[in-house]
């Protein structure tokens, strides 16, 4: 089989180009380097299974025609903005990166009659919900640019299925972390307590609730559901998760225990969002993938444990 990875560069994206590399199969990285890095990459470059091309996805036609012989059997669509707040000061940024990457990419499968697609989408398309999250929940209102280039995307998605005979996954993800991991609440920990170890700086109140889910974890599940398992025609949504959640105040105690720092000074922010755009608490009910056979080998703590232990090891 070949596969094309999209934003197979990025922290996700390399942890599934070595998974489907190790399965034998031939694999195309696409990234840009936005988010995605040259170093996550250049230990596959001797693999005659490996090819890497730099490309501006939502570039349409160009991504189309750069890609046009490649003949895949499989597109896993990885690429977008994963920094919310930048997307927050920039709207074009989720346009362009989220929403326009997934109609280009789209638009290749329709071109080159490739049936087989696993998207990347999110649980921000929720918006706030009080209840557990469900893949059949209806009346859903994004709050961020990228819950909103997500929901669009994932609407995208189902008509161009429908239209052109897809087998297509969609997972929504949770928070992922692990070993690469470039943005978020706890890298931003680790450099505010190397930066000062007596004082960190707490966006909110503290008490934002949240699975976080072990990257590793997620890529099995990405490859048990498009390799181990038979694609069927049509869209198949599942909510990709860990049953646990953990708090930024534990995240917090967390990263002090690992780095070794003690007796330091939480300053909060105030209220009960980090940023604007911020679901400060969620919870999926899982029961759907479940069900098909995966659960996550780590809790939600013991995945913010390992990545910073990770993050200690590298930074």
């Amino acid at each position: 089989m070949k596969a094309l990875v999209t934003g197979g560069a990025g922290f996700i994206g390399t942890h599934l180009v070595r998974s489907l590399l190790e399965r034998g199969l031939e694999v195309v990285c696409v990234d840009n380097f936005t988010l995605g890095h040259q170093d996550n990459v250049d230990c596959f470059k001797d693999n005659a299974n490996y090819k890497f091309y730099n490309i501006n996805i939502e570039e349409t036609e160009n991504f189309c025609e750069q890609l046009k012989d490649e003949n895949f059997d499989i597109v896993y669509h990885l690429a977008a903005n994963s920094d919310i707040q930048k997307g927050g000061r920039m709207p074009s940024v989720d346009y362009n990166d989220t929403f326009m990457t997934t109609y280009s990419v789209l638009e290749l499968m329709r071109r080159c009659d490739i049936k087989n697609l696993f998207f990347a989408s999110t649980s921000a398309i929720y918006g706030e919900k009080q209840e557990a999250l469900t893949e059949v929940a209806g009346d859903l209102k994004p709050i961020s640019y990228y819950g909103g280039a997500k929901y669009a995307s994932e609407g995208f998605i189902s008509s161009y299925t429908f239209m052109n005979d897809f087998n297509t996954v969609v997972f929504r993800f949770p928070n992922v972390i692990g070993p690469n991991l470039t943005h978020g609440v706890i890298y931003d920990f680790v450099r505010k307590l190397n930066n000062n170890p007596k004082e960190l700086e707490i966006l909110g109140d503290g008490t934002q609730t949240k699975p976080y889910l072990y990257v590793l974890d997620l890529v099995d599940a990405i490859v048990q559901f498009t390799l181990d398992k038979t694609m069927e025609k049509g869209v198949e949504i599942y909510n990709a998760g860990v049953e646990s959640a953990t708090s930024v105040t534990t995240i917090a105690d967390i990263v002090c225990e690992v780095l070794g720092y003690e007796d330091v000074e939480y300053k909060y922010t105030g209220g009960n969002v980090g940023w604007k755009g911020d679901v400060p608490k969620f919870q999926y009910d899982l029961t759907k993938i479940h069900n098909a056979g995966w659960t996550a080998s780590h809790t939600s703590d013991e995945s913010v444990r390992e990545t910073v232990k990770y993050i200690k090891e590298h930074i």
